[in-house]
């Protein structure tokens, strides 16, 4: 049974997410039948990386928000987050743009590792504090996945990744898909945000029940927290 999850690497609820879904799996009867496939969401495609900018100064700009504002909603996510056992670290978060994360993502699928690609790239971005539109943090993640560093270069300049990341992003738009974290699970039911563990649980039953009666069109059941292309995280 297929599972597709669209999700951005900046977006801290769709850590969130891939937390709860995987917490979910793991208990799933059937996990070993339990195909799930990544697929790129920028939230702002158009973010001009800035390293040296501090990241609640941006999200403070952006949003149009108070400081002690953008405090505060970093706050809620960082709960969020401590509950999926992720310890969010906005203080040394970088402004980056996610292309190049993305088209990292696209080389690991390539050799069936985009799961742990994900997972080393949130936590690079929302953890560790690095910036996931350099080089050097790129190089030394893809390595870490037993990659070369000339097979990271090459796919970091990739017109083929490229496209695979634009049409992601336009299947995205045909679905009506404006936030991540979205899941697809059986090519039928939609779930939209950072759903808690038992959400994705009682999902993947109902899922597995019908899996052999075919795809009814896709109907989304849950909506929960998730951030949007408008740069809103709630």
């Amino acid at each position: 049974m297929k599972v597709d999850i669209w999700s951005d690497i900046r977006c801290p609820f769709c850590y969130v997410g891939k937390k709860n879904f995987e917490n979910a799996l793991e208990n799933f009867p059937n996990k070993k039948n339990i195909e799930v496939t990544w697929h790129s969401f920028q939230l702002d495609p158009n973010l001009k990386t800035q390293p040296e900018k501090s990241s609640l100064d941006y999200f403070s700009e952006a949003k149009g928000v108070s400081k002690a504002r953008a405090k505060e909603m970093h706050a809620h996510v960082s709960n969020a987050g401590k509950d999926a056992g992720i310890q969010f670290n906005f203080d040394d978060q970088k402004v980056a743009n996610s292309y190049r994360a993305h088209l990292l993502v696209k080389l690991a699928e390539s050799k069936g590792l985009a799961n742990e690609a994900e997972e080393a790239l949130f936590k690079a971005q929302l953890v560790e504090g690095k910036n996931i539109d350099d080089d050097a943090t790129l190089i030394e993640i893809g390595k870490s996945l037993s990659f070369t560093e000339d097979e990271i270069k090459a796919a970091l300049s990739s017109d083929e990744f490229g496209h695979a990341v634009a049409q992601d992003m336009m299947q995205a738009r045909q679905m009506g898909i404006s936030g991540v974290p979205f899941f697809v699970i059986n090519d039928k039911y939609g779930v939209s945000g950072a759903q808690p563990t038992p959400v994705f649980a009682e999902v993947l039953e109902k899922s597995w029940q019908e899996f052999a009666e075919g795809d009814n069109g896709l109907k989304i059941i849950h909506e929960g927290e998730s951030c949007d292309t408008d740069g809103n995280c709630d």
